[in-house]
């Protein structure tokens, strides 16, 4: 099961004591030669395996042993999959795990700014987040469909029009990413009585930025009764 620490932005404060017990040397059986030089490739993935993004980073500027280490690309896949999901365990990414997880974490952190600024009201960051182009499109849980960057920012300033906020739980994230091209898929409750809204959110990198392309979320069920909830 992926970690729950990433989701929350916690930091467990364990995983930087176990950074430096992967770092210290043992010099009992070989003087002057570190642990991971004694270790074969798979125990040093598998104990590289305990360790959090944070200390994978801290590791890796240590000293160039602990560098080749800790990029290695068996650690960086163990470590998506902890954080992340088992789905993708076949893909061979471009640049490697290490980038792969990077970029995968910096869209999540983007889709999760799109829900902060639904939970906000915010139309001039919801326009900052949008590709300004006439393809991108926007499909709300009324079912209706805008297209073109003028309509979808109507869509969205009627929206935040409402007396009522949207303040969404979301779960089940999951995210597949190619070279400046990703798409989202998740889960998202208004309150926990109800069914949850499936969504999906598309994002193209242009000048350095990932900005959000399509947005669709189907129509949340209720009793088999379709609720028009614009989103």
């Amino acid at each position: 099961m992926p970690s729950t620490s990433l989701a929350n932005g916690s930091v467990n404060g364990n995983a930087g004591e176990r950074s430096d017990v992967v770092a210290s040397t043992v010099g009992d059986d070989k003087p002057g030669v570190s642990m991971m030089e004694q270790l074969v490739p798979e125990i040093t993935t598998h104990a590289l395996s305990y360790l959090d993004y944070p200390s994978l980073c801290r590791l890796s500027m240590t000293n160039s042993l602990m560098r080749k280490a800790a990029n290695d690309d068996n650690a960086w896949k163990a470590l998506y999959h902890k954080d992340f999901t088992l789905e993708q365990d076949g893909i061979t990414p471009v640049n490697g795990w290490k980038a792969y997880y990077a970029t995968t974490r910096a869209i999540i952190s983007v889709n999760t700014g799109f829900f902060n600024i639904i939970r906000e009201r915010s139309l001039q960051d919801m326009a900052q987040l949008w590709l300004n182009s006439d393809y991108v499109k926007c499909i709300h849980a009324s079912g209706e469909l805008f297209s073109g960057y003028s309509e979808v920012m109507q869509s969205w300033q009627l929206c935040f029009n409402w007396e009522q906020g949207f303040d969404f739980q979301v779960h089940n994230v999951r995210t597949r990413v190619l070279t400046d091209m990703a798409w989202v898929t998740m889960k998202a409750y208004l309150n926990v009585d109800a069914g949850p809204f499936l969504i999906t959110n598309v994002f193209e990198y242009h000048n350095g930025r990932w900005h959000m392309v399509h947005h669709h979320s189907s129509v949340m069920l209720i009793d088999g009764v379709n609720q028009q909830v614009v989103h």
